[in-house]
């Protein structure tokens, strides 16, 4: 009785190791299954390769499988003994390496062998470190365009056209307007319609340092305008003139610049070959505020004192005498007409002395005067027209009007 009671203590205690060993071996291959089900979503957020999702999502499917028919052999009321479950490492190993292909595993460890040190202060020998090469990131945002010229085809080409992008960026809403456009789809074509108009290749970066709106344009306008422009009889060396000098003349609307040139020839009284003349040799008449314009033209008939018809004289002549600034343009008549005593009629027949510096006028006039050859009036001899007076150099007027040397004429404006 003894022996047996023994051997049914022994079953008993065999049959619990048994049961211990079954929990602890459902535990690990639970474990095992969340580990690979938390590693498959992570690398599905890191990865980009689809293809490698699906070999993880079959291996995370194998492994699954393989736990499940083990759970049901159990449930099945099959003992395992507990040198089977308790897997030693090598045949745990061995285990992993049927159920995962080896496929899937080495592309597994090449994914983790390629991720950079967890730890930005890892240590790194000297040489390593010269070889790293980091670029500067692009900035959210800038003050200058500079940053951006490495980055950008659009300003590094019109860098190389000579566009000054230091005053670009000075411009409302230009620098980014650039750095959105596309060369070869928005600028390359207009830079070729510009080339077309007549705008020279050392004109351009100029230009569009100027107008850099331009290139945001539709075509089809700018086409339009070119072509109103030439409806008005501007030929085709004229419209080359007049959009190089005013780079903001495209970018205004048909109907702006047909309500210029009708100011002009209606306002002013000019007609329409003296408007044509004038806004191609002033173009920005057509681009730039009327208020300064419509002030100097009151200015000339009332202050002044001008005849309407000496003012268009006068304009048609010096158009810049139009947008001139006020001031100056009053101190220069006070001193030709008040102080030398030259008569309206005078002043219109040679109104390039509004274009002259007051000073340069002023030490002529009182050397001169010194010299006793002061004489403006054609009717009496010894005549100087006003023309000689401001546009002849120094050494030219000493000797053809003056009648002296350059040397005495230095030495009178030393004595001022």
């Amino acid at each position: 009785m003894a022996f047996w009671a023994r051997q049914i203590s022994i079953w008993c205690s065999s049959v619990k190791t048994s049961n211990v060993a079954n929990s602890i071996q459902q535990l690990r291959r639970t474990h095992r299954t969340w580990m690979q089900l938390h590693e498959l979503s992570v690398l599905s957020l890191l990865c980009t390769d689809n293809q490698f999702f699906q070999r993880g999502l079959k291996t995370y499917q194998s492994v699954s499988l393989g736990s499940r028919l083990q759970s049901t052999n159990s449930s099945n009321g099959q003992i395992v003994s507990s040198e089977n479950n308790l897997l030693s490492p090598v045949n745990h190993y061995q285990q992993q390496a049927e159920v995962i292909p080896s496929s899937d595993t080495e592309t597994l460890y090449e994914v983790w062998e390629d991720t950079p040190p967890s730890s930005a202060l890892e240590e790194i020998s000297e040489e390593e470190a010269v070889q790293i090469v980091a670029e500067p990131p692009l900035p959210l945002g800038s003050f200058t365009l500079r940053d951006y010229v490495d980055r950008s085809e659009t300003l590094s080409k019109l860098v190389l056209l000579g566009v000054d992008l230091s005053k670009v960026e000075k411009r409302p809403h230009a620098g980014q307007l650039l750095l959105r456009l596309d060369f070869e789809k928005d600028v390359r074509k207009r830079l070729l319609f510009l080339k077309d108009v007549g705008v020279e290749d050392h004109q351009l970066g100029p230009f569009l340092t100027q107008n850099p709106y331009i290139l945001a344009v539709d075509m089809e306008a700018l086409e339009t305008r070119v072509a109103y422009l030439k409806s008005k009889k501007f030929g085709k060396e004229a419209v080359a003139q007049m959009v190089s000098r005013a780079p903001f003349l495209l970018s205004f609307s048909v109907e702006r610049l047909d309500n210029r040139l009708g100011f002009f020839q209606k306002e002013l009284g000019l007609s329409v070959q003296k408007t044509r003349d004038l806004v191609v040799r002033l173009p920005r008449l057509l681009t730039g505020s009327l208020e300064p314009i419509k002030e100097n033209w009151q200015m000339c008939q009332v202050e002044l004192g001008f005849r309407r018809n000496e003012i268009q004289q006068i304009v048609t002549k010096i158009p810049k005498i139009l947008t001139a600034n006020k001031r100056k343009l009053t101190e220069t008549f006070d001193y030709l007409h008040n102080v030398m005593g030259i008569p309206h009629h005078i002043l219109t027949n040679f109104p390039q002395v509004f274009n002259s510096k007051l000073l340069r006028v002023k030490e002529r006039h009182m050397f001169l005067t010194f010299l006793g050859r002061a004489q403006y009036d054609p009717a009496q001899p010894s005549y100087i027209s006003l023309d000689k007076l401001v546009s002849m150099p120094d050494e030219v007027f000493c000797t053809e009007v003056a009648k002296a040397s350059v040397k005495d004429f230095e030495k009178f404006l030393k004595t001022l």
